[in-house]
């Protein structure tokens, strides 16, 4: 049963990470490199755990402004800064981030250890009642959620660390850290709100957000091949 809910709580990840993978197909990442990045995407989750304790130990907002509170600051602000800060240090001045495709297979990596790490405490959390329903809800869902956000983030930070200007730079950075932790909370709130309309417009926010990261990535996947295929002709 053990092996079962290992199984249900990493395939999610592993299947997208793999998809990520096989998409940066004109200038991969190296295995090693983006091993490590998981694995400290997955580590990021302790401080995260730390600070979202002591967030929610100073909440005082009463009722929606709690929720909100929790989904846009706790939740989304704090995993956000976690993931972006390992890609920060891991992977920003490497010199394998060469191309823009390249800010968002190392977010999304960093992003899918941190997902594969929280999504394993869930499916565990209910080994008692074995209720697989839990990974596989988590698995459509919060999972596939974490790299969407992933792709936001590094797309701005490509955009950071191959721009000219110091001050948009870090205008860049800023957005890289606050607009993904913006999808996040709007993501957490309209599952935690109980609020009936905004269960209506889920379903939509999620089809919009998939979409528009989709262009994001696209976007950078066809420079890639036009930088690969004007690498190509100068050799």
């Amino acid at each position: 049963m053990l092996t079962r809910l290992l199984i249900i709580a990493i395939t999610p990840a592993i299947s997208i990470a793999l998809a990520i993978y096989l998409s940066d197909r004109y200038d991969r990442e190296p295995i090693k490199l983006l091993f490590k990045t998981f694995i400290f995407g997955g580590l990021s989750i302790i401080p995260t755990i730390v600070f979202e304790r002591l967030l929610m130990s100073v909440n005082i907002l009463p009722g929606i402004l709690g929720i909100a509170y929790t989904a846009f600051i706790v939740a989304g602000f704090t995993e956000e800064f976690f993931k972006r800060e390992v890609v920060l240090r891991l992977n920003y001045n490497s010199r394998f981030f060469n191309e823009k495709l390249d800010g968002i297979v190392y977010s999304v990596f960093s992003a899918l250890g941190f997902a594969t790490v929280e999504n394993i405490v869930y499916v565990f959390r209910f080994t008692t009642t074995y209720n697989p329903f839990v990974g596989l809800y988590r698995g459509i869902l919060s999972v596939p959620a974490h790299s969407i956000f992933a792709v936001t983030m590094g797309y701005y930070l490509s955009l950071a660390k191959y721009s000219d200007n110091e001050e948009v730079e870090r205008q860049y950075l800023r957005k890289a850290l606050i607009i993904p932790a913006i999808l996040h909370g709007i993501f957490d709130f309209i599952l935690m709100s109980g609020i009936p309309m905004l269960a209506v417009l889920f379903i939509p926010y999620i089809i919009y957000i998939w979409r528009t990261n989709q262009i994001k990535l696209n976007e950078y996947i066809i420079e890639s091949g036009r930088r690969y295929l004007k690498k190509d002709r100068e050799e």
